[in-house]
């Protein structure tokens, strides 16, 4: 396709650098410009339709075009448009919300705090973590553990807690003072002989090696997702989180959830610190909070982190970190819009009614020559491809989602696994198109591949 130098390919190709993207593949073949959104279908400046089978990424809950979003979104910006909560000021929309999430957490927190992405949420909790153990006198007691293909953002910090390579090349990354322990991916990473039992507990093993090498008494917090999300949708095997709870209590590391995928009811469960048996003492929360309809995150903190937190701003003077927009009103008000909508139309039970579908379809693709191995929970899932021999790992998987996009779904290439996360407002004839366009366009890309 030629690309007109004023149109918004043309205009995007020359002024805008793209996130998570190949800036010299932008600059050749230009981007897809997305024009508007209704329900779980987007429509590119042609007209075309394409099912999001990623809710754009990860996020958009309550499907695109929803009006009672705009209508909160309009009002608060009539009445209050903006304003801080630097200096002891709050308003109306922060306190609410704040009070929302606390009486949802899924265990006892104290406080919310508002931040503006899931990044800046999982940045802030390395900040109070830090800010923590100096106000407990235990200035040593620094490090953070996070997991190999985990994902935790793409600040400084939460870059260095994720666990992906792209994320650290060329980065100089991650920084020091964050350790990485094992990927509970078992297919993946299994020793021969070795059974989920096993595993689990040799994942558990090597936990506790690693802090027993660090220094138990150096190591503040393990982060992690209840599953993985852009590590390839990895849901752990039964008992991994009460192996390594278990570790982490016996020597006295916070542990923090990080639901900015899971939460909001992607599991089947409202978050999936309950789909998997966590108490952890931090969660953070973002994406399906408001359905991405405005940039807001959050963490939720137990009285274990708030009360050295709140003391030490009592000797200091001041809690000295904020962003300009945490807690925005109208960030807020769409979230506590959007948190009603999900409950009012019991989005919960329409994913707990949906997920047998959803992932039978999935597994049944598992069948498919060029696939080996379908996983997930609730409405996220994966199929990963086989190895094939003259294609690098991480080249299939691109080259099919573009397959997929052509035939009017759009899923997200990870590696060479294809992830679909669909809004939760998706019917089950919507689930069976999507997973009809799946199927066809792997036949689609075998026949392309015999072929070449």
């Amino acid at each position: 396709m030629t690309i007109q130098p004023n149109s918004i390919e043309g205009r995007d190709r020359a002024y805008h650098l793209h996130s998570y993207t190949n800036a010299k593949a932008l600059e050749r073949d230009g981007a897809l410009a997305i024009e508007r959104g209704e329900g779980i279908y987007v429509y590119d400046a042609s007209g075309k339709r394409y099912i999001e089978g990623m809710a754009g990424l990860w996020s958009v809950a309550v499907g695109f075009g929803e009006q009672r979003l705009v209508e909160a979104a309009r009002r608060q910006l009539e009445t209050l448009p903006y304003y801080h909560t630097f200096s002891a000021r709050t308003h109306g929309p922060a306190v609410d919300l704040a009070e929302k999430l606390i009486r949802m957490a899924p265990v006892p927190m104290s406080k919310a705090y508002f931040t503006n992405s899931g990044s800046e949420a999982n940045d802030t909790a390395i900040k109070m973590i830090w800010y923590r153990s100096n106000a407990l006198g235990k200035p040593e007691k620094k490090k953070i553990i996070s997991r190999i293909k985990g994902y935790h953002g793409v600040t400084l910090a939460s870059a260095s807690l994720t666990g992906l390579p792209n994320n650290h090349r060329s980065f100089d990354l991650p920084l020091p003072g964050i350790f990485h322990t094992n990927c509970p991916h078992f297919r993946a990473f299994a020793q021969e002989g070795e059974d989920e039992a096993a595993f689990v507990a040799r994942c558990a093993a090597d936990l506790e090696a690693l802090i027993e090498r660090e220094g138990a008494e150096t190591i503040a917090a393990f982060i992690g997702e209840p599953v993985m999300g852009a590590g390839g949708v990895i849901v752990p095997p039964a008992g991994y989180w009460q192996a390594i709870q278990a570790v982490l209590k016996k020597h006295d590391i916070l542990l923090i959830a990080d639901e900015v995928i899971c939460g909001f009811g992607r599991t089947g469960e409202m978050f999936g610190t309950t789909t998997m048996g966590l108490e952890p003492d931090i969660i953070t929360v973002s994406k399906q909070l408001s359905s991405s309809y405005q940039p807001i995150s959050a963490l939720l903190i137990n009285d274990r982190v708030y009360q050295p937190i709140a003391e030490e701003s009592g000797r200091i003077g001041t809690f000295g970190h904020g962003y300009t927009g945490s807690g925005h009103p109208v960030a807020a008000a769409v979230a506590l819009e959007n948190l009603a909508i999900i409950e009012e139309r019991n989005l919960l039970g329409n994913v707990q009614a949906l997920a047998p579908l959803f992932q039978s379809r999935f597994k049944a693709l598992e069948s498919h020559p060029l696939a080996i191995e379908a996983r997930g929970i609730g409405l996220i899932g994966a199929l990963e491809l086989a190895p094939r021999e003259g294609f690098a790992t991480g080249q299939l998987g691109p080259k099919l989602a573009a397959v997929m996009q052509e035939n009017g779904l759009f899923s997200r290439a990870i590696g060479d696994s294809l992830a679909l996360c669909p809004p939760l407002i998706i019917t089950e004839q919507q689930v069976g198109a999507m997973f009809d366009i799946f199927e066809a366009s792997l036949d689609q890309f075998q026949a392309q591949l015999k072929v070449a």
